[in-house]
């Protein structure tokens, strides 16, 4: 788990917020409707940063259930402070490594989306390997997107884009959305951050790809 300075709200959120909104990985795999109390579309959002994102989303989609993935103490702990605040109880949280999350946690055929906004682009090109973005990654999602299911990508590095483009578009199992084979228009159900509407003053562009797993492999 990466540290980070936290505020007395974020430590407060962890405190608090933790034994009812948190999940570990040595529980071992997740039975939704358990957890949930229901049977409800799953959606898994991977790296969710402070987590404004996933707070707006489960606040708009009460109808539906979330599980977010972040390494980084701050930001766990100002969503889960922002839970308890708008008592929302559509929404579980771990904060350890996705890949092993994905590995461990999430039964096949059992996501109906994915989500990965901003991920660290890593720019130089020595990093480019610690990118999440890679061909097994697109094989893990795909096992664990029931067909149909949706793989929704956002970032604000072109070059990053570029990668996510090519590594989809060779992923065996998986159909662009894009009428252009490229990218989208940024969905309606993807809430604008603060940082994207800071990059757009900046005049930085947004990219949003969508893939959807087939109905039948092959």
């Amino acid at each position: 788990m990466r540290a980070g300075r936290m505020t007395p709200g974020q430590q407060r959120g962890l405190d608090e917020g933790w034994p009812q909104y948190g999940l570990e990985l040595e529980d071992g795999l997740l039975e939704p409707a358990d957890l949930f109390g229901r049977s409800a579309p799953l959606t898994l959002e991977i790296g969710f940063g402070m987590g404004q994102s996933l707070l707006e989303m489960a606040a708009a989609a009460p109808e539906q259930d979330f599980i977010g993935v972040e390494v980084h103490r701050p930001g766990v702990g100002a969503l889960l402070s922002g839970l308890l605040k708008q008592k929302l109880s559509n929404v579980r949280v771990y904060s350890c490594d996705a890949i092993e999350v994905l590995r461990h946690c999430i039964a096949d055929s059992s996501l109906d989306r994915v989500l990965l906004y901003f991920p660290d682009p890593w720019h130089k090109s020595r990093h480019h390997k610690r990118r999440i973005v890679n061909e097994r990654f697109a094989e893990l999602v795909r096992q664990k997107l029931r067909p149909g299911g949706i793989l929704h990508m956002a970032t604000d590095w072109e070059p990053y884009a570029e990668h996510m483009l090519e590594v989809l578009q060779q992923a065996p199992g998986y159909d662009n959305l894009s009428t252009t084979g490229s990218w989208v228009e940024r969905p309606p159900e993807r809430p604008v951050t603060k940082f994207e509407r800071r990059g757009e003053r900046l005049g930085h562009g947004v990219w949003d790809l969508k893939f959807v797993r087939q109905e039948q492999d092959g």
